[in-house]
């Protein structure tokens, strides 16, 4: 019988060492005088600078972008998912008020495809690199069987810091505080697999097909990275806002996801009116058929982060996101549970 070798088996080592080649001075441009250690330890070390912060909270979240991972295979793209990967987690610890230290990404895939892997390594780091954050480890899996030679899988977690004083949770909203909504940059991270269902199974529509009322192409639309609203929002902060609460608008909607820094005995009246869905989202529900209801439960409809302010700084806020060249509207308020 001959050898059998891992390679045999479905799993490229020198693959796995030629990708973290490729990306290592993406990831080292991450690297402040806080990351203490190279790369290729097993473990990644970071200095803690407390100073300043009375009683210091770290924050941690881990998600993934799902199926956009599909969308940047149908338009060949993969330079993008990276950066909504970590503009996603930023602005989930950023709910708390908290500002982010250092990111952990794990990638896994059935096939080690170099080239593709290394075009969303770096635009990973890209965001990283933007945002002040280190990328400071992370996994690279190939998986024979578990996942098809063709797609791969991106995730990761986040690390933040907030003092205890500025922890925002939602506890100090009360009944009359306004809701205050951003602009989306488009479906963000969630939703894909309804999205691709009606656009791509269904509708079979061309990556570079521009639709009624779009001004760039279907691919394009469905790549848009995630904003993410912590180097804006933080900066409001500092200027005075007293947010009362904070929601990263993802999977389960406008509604599902304010209700859950909603205070027990008070619940959130979103005004639907008060704002237009974008083009993107009225071509899923017409072509797909899709009930307004599910649009609402499955997509952020064009609003991508909620702050919850007294009535008094409402307007403080909109002149806030002027200023920021970010659309906010006032999209409903805080009323007692009948």
């Amino acid at each position: 019988m001959a050898a059998t070798s891992y390679k045999d088996a479905g799993v490229d080592i020198n693959a796995g060492e030629e990708l973290i080649k490729r990306i290592k001075p993406a990831v080292k441009a991450t690297f402040g005088p806080e990351v203490a250690t190279d790369l290729g330890l097993f473990g990644g070390a970071f200095r803690l600078d407390t100073e300043g912060i009375e009683e210091p909270l770290l924050i941690a979240s881990t998600d993934g972008v799902g199926t956009k991972t599909m969308v940047a295979d149908w338009t060949g793209r993969h330079d993008t998912v990276g950066k909504d990967l970590i503009n996603h987690c930023v602005n989930d610890i950023f709910t708390c008020g908290a500002r982010p230290l250092f990111f952990m990404d794990y990638y896994a895939t059935g096939k080690l495809n170099v080239d593709i892997g290394a075009e969303v390594l770096k635009g990973l780091a890209e965001g990283c690199r933007e945002l002040g954050v280190a990328l400071l480890g992370g996994e690279t899996a190939e998986m024979p069987s578990v996942y098809h030679d063709d797609v791969y899988d991106l995730a990761g977690t986040i690390v933040g810091i907030v003092d205890k004083k500025n922890l925002i949770t939602g506890e100090k909203i009360r009944e009359g505080d306004i809701l205050i909504g951003l602009e989306s940059s488009g479906l963000h991270t969630n939703g894909y697999s309804l999205a691709r269902k009606v656009l791509i199974d269904n509708a079979k529509l061309d990556p570079n097909e521009i639709l009624s009322g779009m001004d760039i192409p279907i691919g394009e639309a469905l790549l848009a990275v995630h904003r993410c609203y912590q180097p804006a929002v933080s900066r409001w902060l500092s200027r005075g806002l007293r947010a009362h609460g904070m929601a990263h608008i993802t999977g389960g909607g406008i509604e599902g996801n304010v209700s859950r820094i909603i205070p027990d005995g008070l619940q959130a009246v979103i005004e639907w009116d008060r704002w237009q869905a974008p083009p993107l989202f009225q071509h899923i529900m017409e072509l797909g058929e899709v009930p307004p209801a599910e649009m609402a439960r499955t997509f952020n409809l064009g609003i991508g982060w909620v702050i919850a302010v007294s009535p008094e700084q409402s307007k403080d806020v909109i002149l806030h996101g002027m200023s920021a060249g970010i659309p906010v509207y006032r999209i409903g308020y805080v009323d007692k549970v009948e």
